[in-house]
C-alpha cells in the first residue's frame, strides 16, 4: 500500500473524529424531521405522479407516500415491469393502485395532477421538468438536475416564467447541521477560506462491451431514449449503466459527487460556475463500453478559492471507514468536515446539530404555500451545482493523454493550489495499487477553461462551448431560450 500524504492523513483523521462526534455530540439534530403540510386544510389532497421507477423512483414512492395529504396517482416508466413493481409498492402502502403509463405526456395532459417527481435517467431530467411546468405542474427533479449546462438554464427560465415550484434533489440542502455550518461560515467565524475538497471513493466494475445491447422486450426504447441520440448502445445492460456514457449520463461527478460539490458551494456562499476549471483522469483499469472517467480530479477556481472534486472508481479503501464520500472546508480559523467544526490543527470543537427537515416534505410545503423562497433546493441552486460537474467533464472531454511527469509539470504553476498536486499524487499511487501503470495507460489532462460566469459560457473556447448543450432527437427537444 502507498503511504498517504500528509493531507490525506489529516483529512482522514478529521472524518474519523467527526464520525465519533456524531455518536457522542449530535444525534438528534442529524435526523431529518418531516413537517406537516402548511397553507391548506387537511382535506386538500395533492395528486402526485412519479416518473422513473427504478432506484430513486422507489425512494420517491416511499417518501411522498408518507406525507399527509399526498396521493400517488401515476407511475411512469418505458419499462413495463419496473412500472408494475412500483405500482405494487404504492398500492400496498396507500391502499389504492396508481395508473401505469409509459409515456409521461399522458400525465402532463391530466389536469388533475398537481405535482410530478422525476427519477428518470439524467438525459430526461430537463425535458421532463420543462414539459411538466409548461403543463402547470410543480416539479421535484432528481440530481443532477440536467444533462448539460444549457438545459439547467432553460429549467430556471421556465420556472421563472411559469412561477411554479421546482425543487432539485440535493437533499443535503434540508440538513439542519449543514444550514448551521453555512451560517457559521457566513458570519466569518471560519476566517479566510481558500480551499475546499470533495471525495467520492467507491469501486465501479467494468460494464462490459462494447457489443450489442439487447433491449428488454418490455421496454419502449424510443420513449426510454427520448432526448438521447444513441440508438444502438453498446453496453450489455440498458438500465443504470447509462450513467457511464456521455449520451445519457454524466459519470460519477453527476451521479454522486453532485451532492458534495453542492454542499461546498452552499457552505462557501458561491454563485455561478466559477472563474476557471480543469480536469485530469481517465477510465482506468479495464476497457469497456463506458466513456466517462472512473478516476478523476476536477479543480475549480472562484477568485482566491479552489474547490477540488475527486473520484476513485477502482478498488480502494473508503476515505474513512465506513464513509466513501465527504467534503472538507479549510478556513484560517478552523476546518469544517462532515458538519463538524475543528481547529486549524484538527482538534474537534463541536458537531453542528440544528434540526433539519425532510427534503420531500419541504417541496410539498412550498407547493402548499406557493412561496418559492420556502424551497431548500430551488432549481437555480441545483442548476449551478450541477453545472460545476458539467464544466469539469467538459475539460476532461477536451483533454489529451499525457505522461505523469508531463501532468506534474503543468500542475507546478503558482496559480494552482498545492492541494491539487497532492491530490494528483494520491491518484497516481491509487492507480499503481490497482496494477495500473499510468505510463502505459496515460491519464487525460483537460485544458484549463476560463469561464464567463455571467453568460454561462467559456472564454475563447468554441469547442468547450459546443459541449454546453447537445443534439436532440425530435420530438424530444429541449426548447431554446427564445422558445421559452
Amino acid at each position: 500500500m502507498s503511504r498517504p500524504n500528509r493531507r490525506d492523513f489529516f483529512e482522514q483523521s478529521l472524518f474519523a473524529a467527526a464520525a465519533a462526534a456524531s455518536v457522542t455530540v449530535g444525534g438528534e439534530g442529524d435526523r431529518l424531521l418531516a413537517q406537516s403540510p402548511v397553507g391548506q386544510g387537511p382535506n386538500d389532497t395533492i395528486h402526485h405522479a412519479i416518473i422513473g421507477c427504478r432506484i430513486r423512483g422507489k425512494a420517491h414512492a416511499d417518501e411522498f407516500g408518507r406525507i399527509p395529504g399526498v396521493k400517488v396517482n401515476y407511475v411512469c416508466d418505458p419499462d413495463q415491469e419496473l412500472a408494475d413493481r412500483l405500482a405494487d409498492q404504492v398500492e400496498k402502502k396507500q391502499g389504492s393502485r396508481p395508473q401505469i403509463v409509459k409515456d409521461m405526456r399522458v400525465i402532463f395532459d391530466d389536469p388533475a395532477i398537481h405535482t410530478v417527481s422525476i427519477a428518470a435517467p439524467n438525459h430526461w431530467h430537463a425535458l421532463a421538468a420543462i414539459w411538466a411546468m409548461q403543463s402547470g405542474k410543480d416539479v421535484y427533479v432528481e440530481k443532477p438536475v440536467c444533462h448539460n449546462v444549457a438545459e439547467g438554464r432553460r429549467m430556471v427560465q421556465v420556472a421563472r416564467k411559469t412561477g411554479l415550484i421546482c425543487q432539485g434533489g440535493t437533499q443535503n440542502r434540508s440538513s439542519g447541521p449543514l444550514a448551521e455550518a453555512a451560517e457559521f461560515i457566513r458570519d466569518g467565524k471560519l476566517g479566510d477560506i481558500s480551499l475546499a475538497r470533495t471525495v467520492i471513493y467507491g469501486q465501479r466494475g467494468s460494464i462490459g462491451g462494447p457489443g450489442k445491447c439487447e433491449i428488454p422486450p418490455q421496454v419502449d426504447f424510443n420513449l426510454w431514449l427520448g432526448p438521447g441520440t444513441d440508438e444502438q448502445p453498446t453496453r450489455s445492460q440498458l438500465h443504470y449503466d447509462w450513467h457511464w456514457v456521455w449520451d445519457t449520463g454524466n459519470g460519477e461527478l453527476g451521479n454522486n459527487n453532485i451532492h458534495m460539490i453542492d454542499i461546498c458551494r452552499w457552505l462557501l456562499g458561491l454563485e455561478g460556475l466559477g472563474d476557471s476549471v480543469f480536469s485530469v483522469g481517465g477510465r482506468m483499469g479495464y476497457e469497456d463500453a463506458g466513456q466517462t472517467p472512473n478516476t478523476q480530479i476536477v479543480a475549480h477556481r472562484f477568485g482566491p478559492k479552489t474547490i477540488i472534486q475527486e473520484v476513485r472508481g477502482l478498488k480502494t479503501e473508503p476515505f474513512v471507514k465506513p464513509a466513501k464520500s465527504g467534503y472538507v472546508i479549510y478556513g484560517s480559523q478552523g476546518i469544517i468536515a462532515d458538519a463538524t467544526l475543528f481547529t486549524p490543527e484538527g482538534e474537534l470543537v463541536r458537531k453542528f446539530d440544528r434540526p433539519g427537515v425532510n427534503h420531500f416534505a419541504n417541496f410539498i410545503d412550498a407547493v402548499r404555500s406557493r412561496r418559492v423562497e420556502d424551497l431548500r433546493a430551488e432549481i437555480l441552486e441545483g442548476h449551478q451545482s450541477t453545472g460545476l460537474c458539467h464544466v469539469g467533464n467538459i475539460s476532461y472531454r477536451l483533454g489529451e493523454p499525457l505522461s505523469v511527469p508531463e501532468i506534474e509539470a503543468r500542475l507546478a504553476g503558482p496559480e494552482i493550489d498545492p492541494a491539487v498536486r497532492e491530490t494528483f499524487a494520491g491518484m497516481v499511487d491509487h492507480l499503481r495499487e490497482n496494477g495500473v501503470d499510468p505510463e502505459r495507460t496515460p491519464l487525460t489532462l483537460g485544458p484549463t477553461l476560463a469561464i464567463d460566469a455571467a453568460r454561462e459560457r467559456f472564454v475563447d473556447s468554441p469547442d468547450a462551448d459546443a459541449l454546453l448543450s447537445r443534439t436532440y432527437r425530435k420530438p424530444f427537444v429541449v426548447p431554446a431560450e427564445n422558445e421559452i
